[in-house]
């Protein structure tokens, strides 16, 4: 399933496409890729075609997203999570055939995790305290020595329930909700993806409700004993913001198209 940005005018510069690279070194410029120390190969992956004409986005660098940015004749695929990790992986398998798709299609893949989490214009983090006109907003959600996340107020206090499906209707997806003995929402921390650990800061900070992605097991209890909202919206939903701002980013610098391919995995 794709959604595309209905905007598909382009200026003349579009026929002949925008050189690759020089969209991979603003790409680095703009999400400041080197100063993120992150177990996601960050920056491009996958080297396809000299020239981009069309730029696709996805959450996940699956051979579904990665055939469907190519059907859709995309040049380039925006990725949050790419296909390299912190370790050296064998091209076989679902790797290698994943891979495959792209060389075989001209496609570059272009993966920004950590980066894109923290950007303060177009990151994931930054998408949603916008999207829910956060106010005072300040740095939040301690993660590899930076504060990837955001924190801030609302302009008006919400009942608990009332915000999570304010957070429903942002998402598409119904939220899990762990009640932490605050009845109304006021303050709250942000953080996209696997940001259940964040509940002690939140209470240091004086927060009432953290909204991250997906709990975890270990982090069970840490809502309702520190008297801390927990909102867990998915790890998937939490993380469409920001490839989706970024493609809308391209196409305002580069006046290319994009198109988003929407592949929920529930989780």
């Amino acid at each position: 399933m794709t959604a595309s940005n209905p905007n598909t005018a382009a200026p003349a510069r579009t026929q002949v496409g925008v050189p690759r690279d020089e969209l991979v070194r603003w790409l680095n410029e703009y999400l400041d890729t080197d100063a993120f120390s992150d177990v996601s190969l960050n920056g491009l992956q996958i080297e396809g075609k000299d020239r981009v004409t069309r730029v696709a986005a996805s959450v996940d660098s699956s051979l579904r997203s990665i055939q469907a940015a190519a059907d859709a004749g995309a040049d380039l695929l925006l990725t949050h999570h790419g296909l390299f990790w912190g370790k050296p992986l064998a091209v076989t398998g679902p790797h290698g055939r994943r891979i495959k798709a792209a060389l075989d299609a001209g496609l570059s893949l272009y993966a920004s995790h950590l980066p894109l989490d923290y950007h303060r214009e177009v990151g994931n983090n930054a998408m949603m305290a916008k999207a829910l006109g956060l106010e005072d907003v300040v740095d939040f959600g301690e993660y590899g020595g930076k504060k990837l996340g955001l924190a801030g107020t609302l302009p008006r206090e919400l009942d608990l329930q009332d915000f999570a499906d304010r957070i429903q209707k942002l998402t598409g997806e119904i939220c899990l909700v762990h009640s932490g003995s605050h009845p109304f929402v006021h303050r709250i921390g942000i953080s996209s993806g696997e940001g259940a650990g964040l509940v002690p800061e939140a209470a240091r900070m004086g927060l009432d409700t953290l909204l991250t992605g997906e709990p975890a097991h270990k982090y069970f209890h840490d809502a309702f004993e520190y008297g801390v909202n927990a909102i867990f919206a998915g790890h998937y939903e939490t993380e469409v913001f920001g490839v989706r701002a970024l493609a809308a980013k391209l196409e305002e610098e580069f006046g290319l198209p994009w198109q988003f391919i929407h592949q929920p995995t529930g989780l």
